[in-house]
C-alpha cells in the first residue's frame, strides 16, 4: 500500500572532545585577530588619551572636541578648564572635550633660563603667524 514502514533511527554517536575544539576554532580565530587588530589598539589609544589629559597645564595651546583652538587659562578644581580661545574671551570647558594637545608649556622648575618663580608656569612659546597657520592645518590634516 501507501504506507512505508516507519523504523526508529539509531542513536547518533557521542561527540568527542577533540571534535567540540574542531567546531569552536575558527570563532576562537577570529576572536583573537579581533583583539589584536581592533581592541587592544583601541585600549592603548584611549590610555595615551587619558595620560594627556591628565598632563594638561596653564599655557598650553589645545583643540576642543568642536573644533575651538585655544590657550588653558586655568585649570579647574575638578574636571574643568578655563581656555581662551581669542584676546579675552575665555570658555569654561569640561576636560574630557579636549582631543589634542598642539603645544606644551615646560614646567616652571624646569625651564633652562633659572629666573623663573616656582608657582607660575613658563610663558607660552611665541608663534609667528605661519607656524600658527601650520599647527591649524595640521588640525584639519592638511599639508
Amino acid at each position: 500500500m501507501f504506507v512505508s514502514t516507519a523504523y526508529a533511527q539509531t542513536a547518533a554517536p557521542a561527540a568527542g572532545g577533540a571534535d567540540m575544539i574542531v567546531q569552536f576554532l575558527p570563532l576562537i580565530l577570529i576572536f583573537v585577530v579581533f583583539y589584536f587588530l581592533l581592541i587592544r589598539p583601541q585600549q592603548k589609544k584611549m590610555k595615551e588619551h587619558k595620560g594627556m589629559l591628565e598632563a594638561i597645564r596653564r599655557g598650553d595651546r589645545v583643540v576642543t572636541g568642536g573644533g575651538i583652538i585655544g590657550t588653558v587659562t586655568k585649570v579647574g578644581p575638578e574636571d574643568e578648564l578655563q581656555v581662551e580661545i581669542a584676546e579675552n574671551v575665555r570658555v569654561r570647558v569640561v576636560r574630557s572635550t579636549v582631543n589634542l594637545v598642539l603645544a606644551k608649556t615646560e614646567p616652571a622648575g624646569k625651564s633652562g633660563t633659572g629666573g623663573g618663580t616656582g608657582g607660575t608656569p613658563a610663558p607660552a612659546p611665541a608663534t609667528t603667524a605661519e607656524g600658527e597657520k601650520a599647527g591649524e592645518a595640521k588640525v584639519a590634516g592638511r599639508k
